[in-house]
């Protein structure tokens, strides 16, 4: 049996950019995944990272099968979801679940506790006979820390971390393999993340969970993820343990994000590794050829344009990193 849980294979997603009113004809696509290659191991945490724009949601998407890849493979078990039709695709879904961003708008205001973590139930009603589904979410609603007698309450009697708790049980009801957290703490204040993420953790203990995490904040990611990958307009730039991307990054995309999360201690801030990027991000539609960071990067040369670097082991980059002149560089931020 495979250690991989999960595994994307070339996992590419265009959407067409159409021009015309009555006669439309496509003129480009935005690619915002563009060849990605990822594994996720059991009992693992794969932290994926990139700002606003590179695909990371889109990705997410994916994976829980809410977008139908252009092309590529998926596989989820061994299997590949990304051929898969309707019906067995949909059974194949219940292994990987999602826990969504925003627990003030993923919650139907009009439906109970009860109905909203016992819809997956209704969903696929194969799972459990319906005279033990109310006996299933009230142990949902104990795993996660929440009163069982709640079950008849609406989400706007709770508060934020609740709701996200509330999120997280519904995602426990098919009892899958794989949690896919997409932003899960970044609608909440500081001290109910810390809450959350350590739910997390006690669930992947309990439970042997595998979770994919993405978020925007490297000190969260830091906390949680076993591996980290590094997105920048549609591809993996780098990946590694959360040692070597946090300690030894090697890719300058990489640098650059972790010189600019701040630095809470202020004997650190003096030694603090600034690193300003010129420039704005390219657009998706027309990315630059060779290397797509190469616009903004303080090392290109000629051949950044000419040949785009591949994401494996480099000659001074002991993991994946796609820089033809990847190198360490120390980097002071706020996860130390």
């Amino acid at each position: 049996m495979s250690d991989y849980v999960l595994e994307t294979r070339d996992l590419v997603k265009h959407f067409p950019l159409s021009q015309g009113i009555v006669f439309k004809k496509q003129v480009g696509a935005v690619r915002a995944v563009d060849g990605i290659n990822l594994q996720l191991r059991r009992g693992e945490t794969l932290g994926i990272v990139g700002e606003s724009g590179c695909g990371k949601s889109t990705l997410a998407r994916m994976l829980v099968g809410l977008e139908t890849p252009t092309s590529g493979d998926l596989f989820v078990q061994g299997k590949n979801m990304a051929k898969m039709g309707g019906a067995e695709r949909r059974r194949g879904r219940r292994n990987i679940q999602l826990v969504m961003q925003d627990p003030y708008t993923s919650l139907n205001p009009r439906m109970t506790v009860g109905d909203i973590v016992g819809e997956p139930f209704e969903v696929h009603t194969d799972v459990l006979p319906r005279d033990k589904r109310r006996a299933r979410v009230q142990e949902l609603l104990a795993l996660v820390g929440l009163n069982p007698d709640h079950i008849n309450r609406y989400p706007h009697q709770f508060s934020g971390g609740q709701r996200q708790r509330i999120g997280i049980a519904r995602a426990l009801a098919l009892n899958p393999e794989i949690i896919l957290c997409d932003e899960p703490v970044s609608a909440l204040d500081v001290s109910i993340q810390a809450q959350v993420i350590n739910l997390l953790e006690k669930l992947q203990d309990e439970l042997g969970l595998s979770y994919i995490f993405i978020a925007h904040d490297l000190s969260v990611v830091r906390h949680i993820a076993d591996r980290v990958a590094v997105m920048y307009l549609g591809k993996v730039v780098e990946i590694g343990t959360e040692d070597e991307i946090y300690e030894n990054p090697t890719h300058p995309y990489t640098q650059a994000l972790l010189s600019a999360v701040p630095v809470p201690d202020p004997r650190l801030r003096g030694l603090r590794d600034q690193i300003v990027l010129t420039g704005d991000v390219p657009s998706p539609a027309n990315p630059p050829s060779g290397c797509r960071f190469r616009t903004r990067c303080w090392k290109a040369q000629d051949i950044c344009a000419e040949k785009e670097p591949v994401l494996e082991p480099q000659a001074k980059s002991p993991h994946p990193s796609a820089c033809h002149f990847a190198e360490v560089r120390d980097v002071v931020h706020a996860a130390e």
